[in-house]
């Protein structure tokens, strides 16, 4: 598995031809609506659609480069400084819910709109449409969120805690790379929770090393 951590290649595609008129437009869009997001909550999750199709269209078409940077990356540091992720949870919603899902997002919202997204992208063609819209409507967040984890993994989700703790911004692009790299081993299907755990468990496995305690990890 290590080998899925390095994605270097000699021969890399070419990149498309750029569009920069085209780039110009789709990145003013998404600066309107970032600013429109910091002035009013009205109509959020309908913006957030509409956000989600623009940072796949500068990711297809690497419009980033009309304001010289190096990757889509380095764009979405730009754009969302505080959490990237934001921004792939709206390109999933654009990319794997249908228009009729997305049409009426704005009735259960976006949260909901990502878990929609995880069903939608494992059925594809026989996706449910109208029966998970209308669990979406009536079930409050954590147990619609419940609710589809049943449906992935065939059984009820066990209770969850939220851990809170202070880290530093130099410290940010080092945990992200160590989530992301799980992901990549592990299946991108996997909880973040889920990899973070993955990777203490490697921790704790190379620290017993020396001391041959095996039930450390039990």
């Amino acid at each position: 598995m290590v080998c899925l951590t390095s994605l270097h290649t000699n021969n890399p595609p070419m990149p498309p031809k750029l569009n920069s008129r085209r780039a110009l437009l789709v990145l003013t869009k998404i600066d309107e609506i970032l600013a429109w997001e910091r002035r009013t909550e009205s109509d959020r999750d309908t913006r957030f659609v509409e956000l989600g199709r623009y940072l796949c269209e500068v990711r297809a078409g690497q419009y980033w480069r009309v304001e010289n940077l190096a990757s889509f990356d380095d764009f979405l540091e730009r754009r969302f400084p505080e959490s990237r992720r934001k921004a792939y949870y709206l390109m999933s919603i654009h990319e794997h819910l249908p228009p009729e899902a997305r049409r009426h997002l704005k009735d259960v919202g976006w949260t909901k709109g990502l878990e929609l997204a995880k069903i939608a992208r494992r059925d594809r063609e026989d996706f449910d449409c109208a029966t998970w819209l209308h669990k979406a409507r009536e079930m409050p967040k954590e147990q619609f969120k419940q609710e589809v984890e049943k449906e992935l993994t065939g059984r009820q989700n066990e209770p969850a805690e939220i851990i809170y703790f202070k880290i530093y911004q130099s410290q940010v692009p080092i945990i992200e790379q160590a989530i992301a790299t799980a992901a990549l081993m592990l299946g991108s299907d996997k909880s973040r929770g889920y990899c973070l755990e993955m990777i203490c468990a490697d921790f704790l496995a190379g620290a017993n090393i020396d001391n041959g305690n095996g039930q450390i990890l039990l």
